[in-house]
């Protein structure tokens, strides 16, 4: 099984943008819910938005306003529009899918992709 391939972040002042991507296998991204996961240092993973194959999307109430999570079926990939960062945002985001068997979910991680926001 492929990981998913996470890129995008970056160091932002507050206040800023930024748009992550996840480049998912095939077979999961097709026939699953995909979600984006963020964990600072010294705290749990979290889930911050999820979307469903039909578009269904849901947030974190933290993130609600400020991100959108999208999904490119053409090309596998998972978005995150990130607006208005706040220092709290900080942390190495993942996506994953929540819906798919759990020894799939605890070994379907990649490599993650840090977001700093600071000025």
């Amino acid at each position: 099984q492929e990981q998913p391939v996470e890129s995008g972040g970056g160091l932002v002042q507050p206040g800023g943008s930024l748009r992550l991507s996840c480049v998912a296998s095939n077979t999961i991204f097709r026939t699953n819910t995909m979600a984006w996961y963020r964990q600072a240092p010294g705290k749990e993973r979290e889930l911050v938005a999820s979307i469903t194959t039909g578009g269904g999307t849901n947030y974190a109430d933290s993130v609600k306003g400020r991100f959108t999570i999208s999904r490119d079926v053409v090309k596998n990939t998972l978005h995150l529009q990130m607006n208005n960062l706040k220092p709290e945002d900080t942390a190495a985001y993942y996506c994953n899918s929540p819906s798919v068997p759990s020894w799939l979910f605890a070994n379907y991680w990649g490599q993650g992709t840090q977001v700093t926001v600071s000025s």
